[in-house]
């Protein structure tokens, strides 16, 4: 696989944004219209080294633009709803960075806008910034109609948590099982201000182009696919129906920041979590995904979502 990179229009708008901020930093060597993850990496190490906030990620967000996320950004602005950009956020994230993960679902009665990213440096830092400017850019092309019911970080807080709240604009938890967004679902039907489908279809065709030029889909994304089709397989079954050993589908997982197990659960948690909105039962959403029996999936729910699927079909 090849390496993975950010878009350069991002790295320089995270530069810009700092020296807003006060930050200033070396600029960005001449080069290729993409940064290298690891030269990224630099300069987060770099911004966070510069700063004395704890909360640089959510100051800078607030200086990001739907713009600088390159082709993607101007293909989500011109979509009609804001349900209809997430689902194109998540697909064309890569153009963005190369670095990071993008996906929703539902959350109880609520939707969830969830990041992960695959790098170690400033880990924390950078989802708070991803998060924040999701629903910067949420609340700008919805002409400020979107309100996030709640922000979940994985991390503890870095610094006061009334600051948080006042950053974002809405409840913070923390020690939560996914860096994300709540959102009421009702939200997904909001049209945007800047709707434009004659326009988002010839972006989408440039976004593809984008895509092919990044190389061929991630690995983890077909591990992914193949779980969702047969969510009752294990690791070795997974791996014979790509045609590998287990052994070799952990290496080439490991490559992109994954393990299986964590890429498993997340889409059994997905697929769990639609069968529950549904209102499947819970013994057959058991079975469906290969738990040997309710409380053995019971068990996985809860420490996937911090409650039984009981109290989250509620």
């Amino acid at each position: 696989m090849t390496e993975p990179t950010v878009t350069r229009r991002f790295s320089q708008a995270l530069l810009e944004a700092a020296t807003r901020l006060g930050i200033h930093l070396p600029a960005l060597a001449a080069g290729e219209e993409r940064i290298r993850l690891d030269v990224h990496d630099a300069l987060w190490a770099q911004l966070a080294a510069a700063s004395d906030d704890p909360l640089i990620g959510l100051q800078l967000a607030l200086h990001l633009q739907v713009g600088h996320l390159d082709v993607a950004g101007l293909l989500l602005m011109s979509c009609e709803t804001l349900g209809e950009a997430l689902e194109l956020y998540t697909e064309y994230h890569p153009i963005v960075s190369q670095g990071g993960e993008v996906w929703f679902h539902p959350a109880g009665s609520q939707m969830a806008l969830c990041y992960a990213g695959h790098y170690e440096v400033c880990r924390e830092a950078r989802a708070e910034m991803s998060l924040a400017c999701a629903m910067h850019i949420a609340r700008w092309c919805t002409g400020d109609q979107f309100e996030a019911s709640a922000v979940e970080f994985r991390h503890a807080p870095r610094d006061a948590v009334s600051r948080y709240g006042e950053l974002l604009g809405c409840e913070v938890h923390f020690e939560a099982p996914e860096d994300r967004v709540l959102f009421s679902q009702d939200l997904l039907s909001r049209p945007l201000i800047q709707a434009n489908p004659a326009l988002r279809d010839q972006l989408r065709e440039l976004a593809d182009q984008s895509l092919a030029r990044l190389g061929d889909r991630s690995f983890a994304a077909t591990v992914a696919e193949t779980v969702q089709r047969h969510p009752q397989a294990g690791k070795e079954e997974i791996a014979g129906l790509l045609a590998m050993s287990g052994r070799h589908l952990n290496r080439k997982l490991a490559d992109e920041g994954f393990s299986f197990k964590q890429l498993r659960d997340r889409e059994l948690q997905a697929l769990a979590c639609r069968a529950l909105e549904r209102g499947d039962k819970i013994a057959g959403i058991s079975a469906e995904l290969g738990f040997s029996d309710e409380s053995s999936f019971s068990r996985s729910f809860r420490r996937w979502t911090g409650m039984s699927p009981s109290q989250y079909r509620e």
